[in-house]
């Protein structure tokens, strides 16, 4: 089994789909996918690797080659369906939300102590 596949197939369990869900959804054969599992093949075209990121939200690189998500990448796929458009102020104003909600929850757990 490749690397690649893994991360593939790992991606999909975080988002509760099948592989095959996967293929039928991007309009990318099982077989691709198939062949990359069973080692037959190493990669899969630049068109489907790109569309598998773009569907997940990480980058190419990291379904080649592993490593760290790319988490801005990600909150933006996920906050904004992809980054385009999106600004590092408008990231970073999400990133305040987030601190001020964490924050506001700490507070809450320690007066319910």
């Amino acid at each position: 089994m490749s690397e690649m596949y893994d991360r593939i197939e790992e991606l999909c369990k975080e988002n509760k789909i099948t592989v095959t869900q996967l293929c039928r959804e991007l309009s990318i054969t099982r077989s691709c996918l198939s062949e990359l599992n069973k080692g037959r093949t190493e990669t899969l075209s630049a068109k489907n690797t790109a569309k598998i990121a773009d569907r997940f939200g990480v980058s190419v690189k990291y379904l080649t080659e592993g490593g760290e998500r790319d988490l801005d990448e990600e909150l933006k796929f996920a906050l904004w369906g992809g980054a385009e458009g999106v600004t590092e102020e408008m990231l970073e104003e999400v990133r305040q939300y987030a601190r001020m909600v964490k924050m506001r929850e700490e507070n809450r757990k320690k007066g319910d102590k």
